[in-house]
């Protein structure tokens, strides 16, 4: 299902994004596709075989024939959001308030954190999780560091449990997935991969914080595609191929992929500085686990 999602659009590309400098094979293997639900799958293709500790792969015409695909993912998305929100105190409340006005309950905290960045004056709302810092791997690492031990950690709790608390510890929960992607792509390209570039289709797509979130903090541009069934337009692009309709599959994908919506990172330099710092506290937390597994390990040896 997943191979599916991602042949519906990793061609998603606007007309303007194509460099004119770049041959189509290269081109395509500068993007990355996120299919983003209850977990997160990360695929990017390339004509070399590469192999990346931590990370599945490659596999040989997996995808698209010719290519090989390297496949990343983060075990819990999602699911870790729902968890959150779920557990927290505010929750009951939220999803009522929610309800009276005909929407979801994330559509419902994106509203409460503009206006909480608004009523304290920040300068931009990301600065709202400053004291707040998350490492999501609450199911296991599955990339880049494959360690399904790896725990979940929250750092800056009180005793608060209104909906605003709920809300901001949403915001950092959304930013700590968005750490670990950025950390995925930074993991790929230190190994030969060159992704400039991400296409995001499933559930969590379509929240805009979400998106905007992972823009800004992995520093790429998010295509959005123009289709909301991506897994369907790619079992259409193998059905259309199967019956002769298109000599291959990538010719197939060119013709049926079109580009929605594209989230670019935000240009203030507060923004990037913000989140470089909160990436590298990020990093910390899963090396202070690290230091704290053996710690105990030694004491019940």
């Amino acid at each position: 299902m997943l191979m599916r999602g991602g042949l519906g659009v990793m061609e998603s590309v606007p007309d303007v994004e194509l460099k004119a400098d770049m041959f189509d094979e290269e081109a395509i293997c500068h993007r990355m596709v996120l299919v983003c639900g209850t977990s997160t799958c990360h695929m990017v293709v390339s004509k070399n075989k590469l192999f990346i500790p931590g990370v599945w792969g490659p596999f040989l015409s997996a995808m698209i024939p010719e290519f090989w695909l390297t496949e990343c993912g983060q075990s819990a998305t999602g699911a870790l959001l729902d968890y959150i929100v779920q557990n927290h105190a505010a929750a009951p409340l939220l999803v009522n308030q929610a309800a009276s006005q005909s929407m979801s309950i994330y559509e419902l905290m994106n509203k409460i954190l503009l206006s909480m960045a608004h009523e304290q004056n920040m300068p931009f709302l990301s600065a709202l999780s400053q004291d707040t810092h998350v490492l999501p791997d609450f199911h296991g690492n599955r990339s880049p560091v494959a360690d399904p031990k790896s725990k979940g950690v929250i750092c800056g709790l009180t005793l608060d449990t209104s909906e605003k608390h709920l809300a901001l510890l949403y915001l950092a929960t959304i930013q700590g997935i968005a750490y670990g992607t950025r950390h995925i792509v930074e993991h790929c390209n230190a190994h030969a991969h060159k992704i400039d570039t991400l296409l995001a289709c499933g559930g969590l797509s379509k929240n805009s914080l979400y998106i905007q979130e992972h823009a800004d903090i992995t520093g790429c541009p998010i295509i959005l595609p123009r289709e909301n069934e991506n897994v369907l337009l790619g079992a259409a692009i193998l059905g259309a191929v199967a019956a002769k309709k298109f000599a291959g599959v990538h010719g197939a994908m060119k013709a049926l992929n079109a580009a929605g919506k594209v989230v670019r990172p935000s240009s203030d330099p507060r923004v990037k500085k913000y989140h470089d710092a909160k990436y590298q506290i990020f990093r910390s937390l899963y090396e202070q686990q690290l230091s704290h597994r053996s710690t105990m390990a030694q004491a019940l040896h």
